[in-house]
């Protein structure tokens, strides 16, 4: 949270969260998502996150690209992946 808020200070247009929730407790993993939400709807930052909880980083944003061994394997906009079985089964355990 810290670094997010001293990110801010420089008034963004872009921000950069490369694994936000890694180490996190479950309470804090989503005040920090929802802090990120509220950077992007209230005070139009775009963010680039990287992310290894897939679901969470799903529900957050608006497009996505999954990258295995550094190629992209799936894209789409976030809602409609959310609603694929290829993506449930193989990046979200469902």
């Amino acid at each position: 949270m810290l670094a997010i808020a001293r990110a801010m200070m420089s008034r963004p247009k872009l921000l950069l969260l490369d694994e936000p929730s890694m180490g996190l407790s479950p309470i804090l993993v989503d005040e920090v998502f929802r802090v990120i939400i509220e950077l992007n709807r209230q005070r139009g930052v775009t963010i680039l996150l990287v992310e290894q909880n897939a679901l969470m980083a799903l529900y957050v944003s608006h497009r996505t690209y999954v990258l295995e061994t550094g190629m992209i394997a799936v894209s789409g906009l976030s809602k409609e992946l959310l609603q694929k079985d290829e993506v449930k089964k193989s990046y979200l355990g469902i």
